[in-house]
């Protein structure tokens, strides 16, 4: 992790309300879609990396998942959501962590990634990214990654992201992963604008 990206997302988060950044959505839709496609039983240990302060652990929540875990680069991000979730929040293992740095304790049945990924540009932290995921998830256990598409934004929040294709992201994760499906969602932003999103979702072979 530089201090440099650390300090960008902590005063993202710190300086701009949720509904002023163009992630925002006030239900995740797709996300919600993928998780009960899989119908996971309440014990399941689920992650959501780059969790920020999204509404996804608030359905998890509301779902009855007991194990449910939060990473972020940002602290800011994770204060928010813990304030807006309450008493609830302390159900929910939050994790102050750059992905490319996380030593997961547990395994994972379920690991969600909504534009967490895409940040990675260079070889060496995608491999870092890759390499975590394939040890801190169950065999059978499944990965859904959300990205920009080749015909969404090239840069969110001012940052360089990478475009993904079906075939380019199914390529990164094939030796360890089996494609399930993959969907591409507009997305809407706070600001009336269109993003195009590719959502794939594998299974840990």
């Amino acid at each position: 992790m530089t201090t440099d990206t650390k300090q960008h997302w902590e005063k993202v988060f710190a300086t701009k309300q949720e509904n002023e950044v163009s992630w925002f959505q006030p239900y995740p839709k797709t996300s919600v879609e993928f998780l009960e496609l899989f119908n996971l039983p309440l014990e399941a240990n689920i992650i959501d990396i780059g969790g920020g302060d999204s509404h996804l652990v608030d359905v998890l929540l509301d779902k009855g998942y007991q194990n449910i875990y939060v990473l972020d680069i940002s602290a800011n991000a994770l204060e928010r959501a813990k304030a807006r979730l309450g008493v609830r929040g302390a159900k929910v293992n939050w994790i102050v962590s750059d992905i490319v740095d996380f030593k997961p304790t547990v395994k994972f049945d379920f690991w969600h990634d909504r534009a967490a990924f895409h940040f990675l540009t260079t070889e060496e932290r995608i491999n870092k990214y890759f390499s975590i995921a394939e040890t801190a998830i169950k065999k059978d256990g499944y990965l859904i990654l959300g990205t920009f598409s080749e015909t969404g934004p090239s840069k969110c929040s001012g940052l360089e992201i990478k475009q993904y294709s079906q075939a380019s992201m199914s390529n990164r994760f094939k030796h360890s992963f089996e494609r399930i499906k993959c969907i591409e969602e507009l997305h809407e932003t706070p600001f009336n604008t269109m993003q195009n999103f590719l959502f794939c979702s594998f299974r840990k072979k």
